[in-house]
């Protein structure tokens, strides 16, 4: 006896088992942007201020990201 196989197009989840939901990628297109921007933002206070394009005057910065400049590699003395 031959049992025929659905296509994987009309196979439905089980009573009780949860579908994922899909996310759109104009939904996370804003947030990845945010993100990235803020990294980068992050990157350049820890990396580049206190130098010769410093943005912000006095040591404050640089003794708020001393150490991780140093975690990150970048050169501070």
């Amino acid at each position: 006896m031959a049992q025929s196989i659905a296509p994987p197009s009309s196979v439905t989840s089980a009573p009780g088992t949860a579908v994922p939901a899909t996310l759109p990628v104009k939904a996370i297109l804003p947030w990845a942007f945010f993100f990235g921007l803020l990294m980068l933002v992050l990157l350049y206070f820890v990396g580049a201020e206190q130098g010769a394009t410093s943005l912000i005057s006095g040591m404050g910065v640089h003794e708020w990201v001393h150490d991780g400049r140093h975690l990150l590699g970048f050169p501070c003395h």
